[in-house]
């Protein structure tokens, strides 16, 4: 159980459901320091795992007894199993636009060359899924047909980053883990963004540039929901790794494919649709919260630090 903070109320929504299920609660133990009564905290986050045993017939049902308690009270629910992969992840691909950073990389482009409002609604129809990610990137892509590539360098120094993101980071290369962006957008952001938090892999669209200006074209394969799949498969064999043992976070309808395969998929503070159909989200804290679903203790982090 994730959360800014954790209430009676939330922790015994989620144990009447175990309890109605005839599970047991082998332990519960607490992830992060206790929370201030007195002083206000500047990023407060508040995180319990409970350890739970018993024969489960319907995972579908648990699942969705918790993720109305998620909704109803304003916490974040991740159900795992228990399993050696779960303590043995290795590598961690990311989406980038609203997951690393707090941006929209495409709509940030647009806006400098006048045709923002066009682009944002496009960028929204594709991530909620009511268009396919493909038209709606060749389409937005028309639309900046004649920006100068100067603007690149400033919009890519400007990225604002996902709070947590650099706690996460420091932690994973700490433990060993390999990570990865997994980008429907460009790769010159992408590979800046790669050199800012020190990440192994970068998987994204080249921008076709002639005479220093964006043609409206791009170079190569569109990466899409599948081609981001693909990717997360293609490093964990190149890793020697189980699919099992990879986690996966994105934001946008387009994430679900990698999501949905790796060994946890993890939706952060994504669309309603995403957050629906995915194994398990964050929308209550920022993306340092990952480390809570991997079973990492503040004395494990903060050592680091």
């Amino acid at each position: 159980m994730l959360g800014e903070q954790l209430s009676a109320e939330q922790i015994s929504k989620v144990t009447n459901i175990i309890s109605e299920k005839e599970l047991n609660i082998d332990a519960i133990k607490r992830l992060t320091g206790r929370t201030s009564l007195v002083q206000k905290e500047e990023y407060p986050r508040a995180s319990i795992e409970l350890s739970i045993r018993g024969h489960i017939e319907d995972k579908a049902d648990i699942t969705k007894k918790f993720m109305q308690v998620s909704r109803d009270l304003d916490v974040d629910i991740a159900f795992q199993e228990d399993n050696i992969y779960r303590r043995n992840r290795r590598l961690v691909c990311f989406d980038m636009d609203s997951t690393l950073i707090q941006a929209e990389v495409i709509d940030k482009l647009a806006e400098l060359a006048g045709v923002g409002d066009e682009v944002k609604a496009i960028t929204e129809a594709a991530m909620q899924g009511e268009i396919d990610f493909n038209e709606s990137f060749i389409s937005r892509m028309k639309l900046l047909k004649g920006l100068s590539e100067d603007v690149l360098h400033d919009v890519a120094v400007n990225l604002p980053l996902t709070k947590g993101v650099r706690r996460l980071m420091s932690t994973l290369k700490s433990y060993g883990f390999k990570t990865a962006i997994l980008y429907g957008g460009f790769t010159y952001f992408g590979h800046y963004l790669q050199k800012e938090l020190d990440m192994d892999y970068v998987y994204a669209n080249q921008l076709e540039i002639v005479d220093g200006v964006l043609t409206g074209g791009y170079l190569g394969e569109i990466v899409d929901g599948n081609k981001k799949a693909e990717y997360l498969k293609e490093i964990a064999e190149k890793e020697g790794l189980n699919i099992s043992q990879t986690i996966a976070v994105g934001d946008g309808a387009n994430d679900l494919p990698m999501l949905n395969l790796a060994g946890l998929g993890i939706a952060f503070h994504a669309k309603p649709t995403v957050k629906d159909n995915a194994q398990s989200s964050i929308s209550s804290i920022g993306l340092d919260g990952v480390l809570y679903l991997l079973g990492y203790h503040d004395k494990h982090i903060d050592l680091l630090e």
